[in-house]
């Protein structure tokens, strides 16, 4: 179960991204705390700006944590149904409800990924939430496939591709 997670931040007008390890996060006020270190010890002053964690793991989902300034952290996740089988994923939904109930585990794929949170997260970066729904259920695009399209509409795909290298 291999998770990607990078954190980027634009700061003097261009993104700056750095992947991170999730290991040690016991919640989603963690995971925020992590994104703000990561990006103060670049820049100070863009921690009061826009900060984004993006995660996908095993070509099976992707998700979005956006923090801005010091609000609480907003999350986007393309498949609520793997919570079950990645612990991180229940510290992002903290704020999301999923409402995933227990019998859902072991059951198997489903044809089409059930997104949870809020599907606004990206809208003013060049993705509104129709588009953002809609990334999740075409059919042939991979999570990693995703959030190079996210990327590229946000202006951070060149660091996104940069960290994959």
């Amino acid at each position: 179960m291999s998770i990607f997670s990078a954190v980027f931040s634009r700061s003097a007008g261009a993104w700056r991204g750095a992947e991170v390890d999730l290991a040690d996060v016991d919640g989603i006020d963690d995971v925020a705390d992590l994104m703000r270190d990561v990006v103060g010890a670049w820049d100070p002053a863009a921690i009061e700006g826009t900060m984004l964690l993006v995660l996908e793991a095993d070509d099976e989902w992707f998700g979005i944590v956006r923090v801005d300034d010091h609000a609480d952290p907003r999350v986007f996740l393309s498949d609520r149904r793997v919570v079950h089988g990645y612990p991180v994923v229940g510290l992002l939904l903290e704020t999301a409800n999923p409402d995933v109930a227990e019998d859902a585990e072991g059951t198997g794929q489903t044809p089409y990924p059930e997104p949870v949170g809020d599907s606004e997260v990206l809208a003013d970066l060049g993705t509104p939430g129709t588009d953002l729904l809609a990334l999740t259920h075409r059919e042939g695009v991979l999570p990693a496939d995703a959030l190079a399209a996210l990327a590229e509409r946000a202006g951070f795909a060149d660091s996104l591709d940069a960290l994959r290298g």
